[in-house]
This record gives C-alpha cells, sequence and structure tokens, in this order.
C-alpha cells in the first residue's frame, strides 16, 4: 500500500481546521449550529470571528431559514448539526429553502453513519445520502479522513450552489496527503489494479485499501477508487475503471437504498454492464457498539469489501 496511517484523527475535527481556513479566506463565510458548537467541532472558528457565528439552539428548521436568508444577501453560511438531524428532522426546509433555490448554503453533517457508535439507531443515520441525493443541484461531499475533509471543506466554500458534507465522529486513520486539492466532482485512483474496481467512500476507502493489500497476497490486483464526490458522481472514472476490470465492488457505510453503490450500478447499466457486489448497511436501522465492532457487525470491514471483490470476480 502506498498511503500510511500517520496517525488517527476525526474527521469532524478536519471540517474544524477547514472552516476556520475558509474563514481567514473569505469573510463572507459564517458558522451556525444547533447547540452542537463542540461537537462539530466549530470552536476555534466561533473564537477567531465571534461576529460570523451563530448559535441557533436547537432549532433545526429556523437555523437553514436563517442560513438561507443570509446567503441570499451574498454570505457564506455554514450550517452544523448531526447527520441525522440536520437532514431527517428538516428535509422540508432544505427542499425549500435550499435546494429548490439553489441557495449558496453549506450542509456540514457530523457523526454521520454507524460509526457514530454507542449512541444507538436514534442518533445514527444511513439514509441521509439517500436523502440529499433526491435533491436537485445538491452536491454530496464524504471525504475519507482528517487531511481530506479539511480540503473538501475548503472546496465547499468555494463552490457557488448547496453543499452536503458529511463526516464522522471516531477516530481513524490519516492518510491522505495533507497538501492534496480536493476537486469537486473527481474520483480519486488510490491504488491501480487489473482484476476488480473497488468504489468506496468515507470511512470504507481505508478498508477497501486493506483489503486490496490481502487480495494481493492471493494474487488479485485491486483498483481502488475513492468517490469523494458522491453527486456529481465522475461517471468517467467509472466507466473506465469498470472497462478495464470487469468486475466492480461498492463499498459505502450507508443503506442499500439511494446511496453510492445505486448510482454506480445506474451508471454501468446504462454505459458498461458489469457485475456488481455491494458492500453497504442492506436494509438495516443502527445499533449500538464500538465503531470498529459495527463495522464488522454490517459488514464493512476489510475481510468483507475482500469477499465481495473475490465475489464479483467469480461474476466476471
Amino acid at each position: 500500500m502506498k498511503y500510511t496511517d500517520t496517525g488517527k484523527k476525526d474527521t469532524r475535527s478536519g471540517f474544524g481546521v477547514g472552516l476556520l481556513k475558509a474563514g481567514q479566506a473569505d469573510s463572507r463565510v459564517l458558522a451556525l449550529t444547533a447547540d452542537l458548537k463542540g461537537s462539530l467541532k466549530m470552536d476555534a472558528f466561533a473564537a477567531e470571528f465571534p461576529e460570523r457565528f451563530i448559535q441557533c439552539g436547537i432549532a433545526e428548521a429556523n437555523m437553514v431559514g436563517v442560513a438561507a436568508g443570509l446567503a441570499i444577501t451574498g454570505k457564506i453560511p455554514f450550517i452544523g448539526s448531526f447527520a441525522e438531524f440536520v437532514t431527517g428532522r428538516v428535509y422540508d426546509q432544505i427542499r425549500q429553502e435550499v435546494a429548490y433555490g439553489c441557495t449558496n448554503v453549506k450542509i456540514a453533517s457530523s457523526h454521520a453513519g454507524i460509526t457514530l457508535g454507542e449512541d444507538g439507531a436514534t442518533h445514527q443515520t444511513m439514509e441521509d445520502i439517500a436523502l440529499m441525493r433526491a435533491l436537485p443541484g445538491m452536491v454530496i461531499l464524504n471525504p475519507c479522513d482528517f487531511n481530506q475533509t479539511v480540503q473538501a471543506t475548503i472546496a465547499a466554500a468555494k463552490y457557488e450552489g448547496p453543499v452536503y458534507l458529511r463526516f464522522g465522529r471516531p477516530s481513524v486513520p490519516n492518510f491522505t496527503p495533507e497538501d492534496e486539492p480536493f476537486v469537486i466532482g473527481k474520483a480519486i485512483v488510490m491504488n491501480e489494479g487489473k482484476d476488480v474496481t473497488i468504489f468506496a467512500t468515507g470511512h470504507t476507502v481505508w478498508e477497501a485499501l486493506l483489503a486490496a493489500d490481502a487480495l494481493e497476497a492471493d494474487g488479485i490486483k485491486a483498483e481502488i477508487i475513492d468517490i469523494a464526490t458522491i453527486k456529481p458522481l465522475d461517471e468517467a472514472a467509472v466507466i473506465a475503471s469498470a472497462s478495464k476490470t470487469g468486475a466492480v465492488v461498492v463499498a459505502e457505510e450507508h443503506n442499500m437504498a439511494g446511496g453510492l453503490g445505486e448510482a454506480i450500478a445506474g451508471v454501468l447499466a446504462a454505459a458498461k454492464p458489469t457485475p456488481v457486489e455491494f458492500v453497504n448497511g442492506q436494509d438495516r436501522f443502527g445499533q449500538s457498539g464500538t465503531p470498529a465492532a459495527l463495522m464488522t457487525a454490517y459488514g464493512l470491514d476489510a475481510a468483507h469489501i475482500a469477499e465481495a471483490a473475490k465475489k464479483a470476480l467469480k461474476r466476471k
């Protein structure tokens, strides 16, 4: 593996660093949160720019409306809460006030997926990407580690239009280059291969890289592609890799319905029919447990990804 774990960090802290950098670069950047400043790592931004930080309290719907109004005046507001609360709880407001008007609001969602851990199903969300994908014009970014989250946040601030930015709570391997620019809409080839392609996003990217090492020991060359931008999807990269390998796995910390797997399957069905295996949370809610235990229980770890790759190979 050409990537090295330089130390475990949580991606939500990457958002905090990226938000501060974006705010330092552009005075139009604002931060709003629903009583979760600490959890969203907005403390540094709030300390440096108190006049550009708004504590909305536990009133997510109102927060969306305030952000939309600020965006109309030319500001660049980031709204932050847990993924469950900032999508499902306020979906109507996001649809009507952000997506429909294509307002320049950035939706920062922390504690996404089952790796929220012990808080359990009520706070975990495995449906958020499906909700956001259904909204016309909504960009969806799901970075894989701390460094990439910093850069994705900066890129989101520069992008004109609504963005959904997804990150997590647990400390995970930090392995991408610190200064690697983030290009919205571009897939990243992390490992060249010829036998099977593994498309991964978010926390599953590192697991996919580990799976590639295990597969190589069995003589299987897996191509690993980081889909940090789920929408707009880099369709050209998907088709090119599937054409080369002829077998595909899609790994994501999300339910089977409406996520990256369905997006990639749709592209391949239309342009390059290819055997696809899906590694996801299936049709299940989350449950309490440690992040690592839940990744294994839901079949999202490296061993399950490698197993899926071998199944895809048999279907060539």
